[in-house]
């Protein structure tokens, strides 16, 4: 008696829980289907040529940095080499979408590394300043079970206009601050090629976006431990 006698409020407390996280992941989801098309302007320290060159203009965004006690040089090789995959929250996102569209899971061994697993799912380079940034772009249906990244010649990239897909393009950048230290920046923008894509990708990208960008935010930390933690082997 005395363990039921805690167990059911227990059982209450984690029910709540999880209706507040529904109720928030909706809230979110819902108010990325009114702002979808309405980028926020970047602000000058955020403004990337780079990227500009690839796609102008985009539907959605996602920006986000951090300062890193590291030069540039170190920051990006972090940043290139990082395995998102270690953290259990990004591996419980990419299974809950592989649950909710029916995805085939994927058994195979792949490398480690963000640019070259992202380059083995079809990802393209599109331009490079060496240790300083990269921007990397592929066409796709995203809202497709097993979704299929499709990379493109760089100048072929901007002019795309395939009807029934997406273009992304994102980047991976560090800022110097001094000689010692740098911001790191990642950015991603997408844009839908017809009427009927951007319907379909506004309403795929109002159910993900909550786990992108915590797999965007989960993912500076410990890039920001490991670019710092190679400045200290170094010393």
């Amino acid at each position: 008696m005395s363990t039921l006698f805690h167990v059911r409020p227990m059982m209450r407390l984690l029910a709540t829980g999880a209706g507040v996280a529904a109720g928030g992941y909706a809230a979110y989801a819902g108010m990325t289907w009114i702002r979808y098309g309405r980028t926020p302007p970047a602000d000058p320290a955020e403004r990337d040529e780079l990227l500009d060159a690839f796609m102008p203009t985009y539907d959605i965004v996602e920006r986000h940095h951090i300062g890193v006690s590291a030069p540039v040089a170190v920051t990006l090789a972090a940043a290139k080499d990082q395995d998102l995959l270690q953290a259990p929250v990004v591996r419980a996102i990419f299974r809950t979408r592989e649950i909710v569209l029916g995805s085939t899971r994927d058994t195979g061994g792949a490398p480690r590394g963000l640019m070259a697993v992202v380059q083995s799912l079809g990802w393209r380079v599109l331009a490079e300043v060496p240790d300083r940034e990269i921007v990397v772009g592929a066409v796709t249906k995203p809202w497709e079970a097993d979704v299929t990244f499709r990379g493109l010649p760089p100048e072929e990239f901007a002019a795309f206009h395939e009807p029934g897909f997406v273009k992304i393009a994102w980047t991976l950048r560090a800022d110097p601050v001094g000689e010692a230290s740098s911001v790191f920046r990642t950015e991603t923008r997408a844009i839908a090629t017809d009427a009927t894509a951007r319907a379909k990708f506004r309403q795929y990208w109002s159910l993900v976006s909550p786990g992108v960008s915590t797999i965007r935010w989960l993912s500076l930390r410990p890039l920001k431990h490991e670019a710092e933690r190679r400045v200290r082997s170094a010393a």
